[in-house]
């Protein structure tokens, strides 16, 4: 009987030590969090910054600045930002969902699914795997400073494409070169190898499954349809320059590729924070989409021995701290970052309207100290 009357105090005991855990962890996340995003908040004030860290089986989020100084608004969990290269992680999640079941191949050249490229050109070479893997040799002016001021309608872009030529420096399969035009073509062969637009696909198979309802891609149409809703232009942050200079509207619209499905993505740290938690394994999804998530982190490129290119993810290794998974986005305007410690449990997302401001820095040092901290807290 009187192992009885203890077991409900020893059960209070277990829950009051699980709060205080968790309130010591929480404590330590935002001290860290705090620390080191000063580094890309601006001192003049200008812009701010949306942080998700996943640590232990919860998130936390912390938020900082303004998402539009002028109006006085601040940045919260769903203020809208511009994602820039995150969005590549999207398309390889499709790519490698479709190779998973059978429905393409990471070696299928890109020709199979675009029948205007010339036979015989050095294009038809390049395989779907090589374009996500930032290995295809395709580099246009348009990937690298300094920026041209012209761009392609689809036509123009399938016309450069036939005329490209392979040297050695850019040999499909031959290096490691970082290309936003190979993943406008590997775009072009989703929507033709899955029959839909890569909207579309984006929705159905990813956003809706993970409940990721403030992230959307305008189709770029020139038609009130192809802009951010009116809602979700509300919500979205006013972009700033590195200097502290507005860049751009409400939802501001970049690239050099004028079609629809060529814009830039826009997300919440919550909706990403989702993205986030699904790629850590850490919550059930649907078999196919977890598949694709798996195999889009699988190496595929050594960039050097510490650092290897998988699907548009790329993996830090350096022996001394927990392997990173991760991937850096920036533009003139806005720089985002979503890193991962896998075997550690620990993931990170930072979205910043300010640009060139390199989360990506920032959240190594995080997810570094936080891996440092859980490790003293178990020992």
């Amino acid at each position: 009987m009187r192992l009885l009357k203890c077991a409900p105090i020893a059960a209070l005991i277990v829950v009051w030590a699980a709060v205080c855990h968790a309130q010591v962890v929480d404590s330590a996340v935002e001290r860290i969090v705090a620390e080191h995003i000063q580094a890309v908040l601006p001192p003049d004030q200008a812009a701010g910054a949306a942080v998700a860290v996943r640590i232990e089986g919860r998130t936390r989020f912390f938020n900082f600045g303004w998402a539009d100084l002028a109006n006085g608004r601040p940045v919260t969990t769903e203020t809208l930002f511009n994602l820039g290269s995150l969005r590549k992680l999207f398309e390889t999640t499709l790519l490698a969902q479709a190779a998973d079941a059978g429905a393409l191949s990471l070696d299928d050249s890109v020709a199979k699914y675009l029948t205007e490229l010339a036979q015989g050109s050095d294009i038809v070479r390049v395989t779907l795997g090589q374009l996500a893997s930032h290995t295809s040799g395709l580099l246009l002016p348009q990937d690298h400073p300094p920026w041209p001021d012209w761009g392609y309608t689809l036509p123009e872009f399938i016309h450069t494409l036939n005329e490209w030529s392979a040297d050695f420096d850019h040999e499909p399969g031959g290096q490691h070169i970082y290309t936003h035009a190979g993943f406008i073509l590997l775009q072009l062969a989703l929507e033709r190898g899955l029959g839909a637009p890569i909207g579309e696909l984006i929705e159905r198979r990813i956003l809706r499954p993970l409940g990721m309802e403030s992230t959307s891609l305008p189709q770029r149409d020139g038609t009130p349809a192809g802009e951010l809703s009116p809602e979700h232009k509300r919500r979205a942050v006013q972009g700033y320059d590195e200097d502290g200079w507005p860049i751009g509207d409400l939802g501001d619209q970049q690239g050099y590729y004028r079609w629809p499905g060529t814009s830039q993505m826009y997300s919440s740290v919550r909706d990403m924070a989702a993205f986030l938690v699904a790629n850590l394994g850490d919550v059930p999804i649907e078999a196919s989409l977890r598949a694709g998530m798996d195999l889009a982190q699988q190496g595929v490129f050594a960039m050097s021995p510490h650092n290897t290119q998988a699907l548009a993810w790329e993996i830090i290794s350096n022996g001394q701290e927990p392997t990173i998974v991760e991937k850096y986005g920036g533009l003139n305007n806005a720089s985002a970052y979503i890193g991962m410690m896998p075997n550690r449990r620990l993931g990170i997302v930072i979205l910043s309207n300010r640009g060139n401001t390199y989360p990506n820095e920032v959240g190594r040092k995080i997810l570094a100290e936080l891996a440092r901290h859980g490790q003293v807290a178990r020992d």
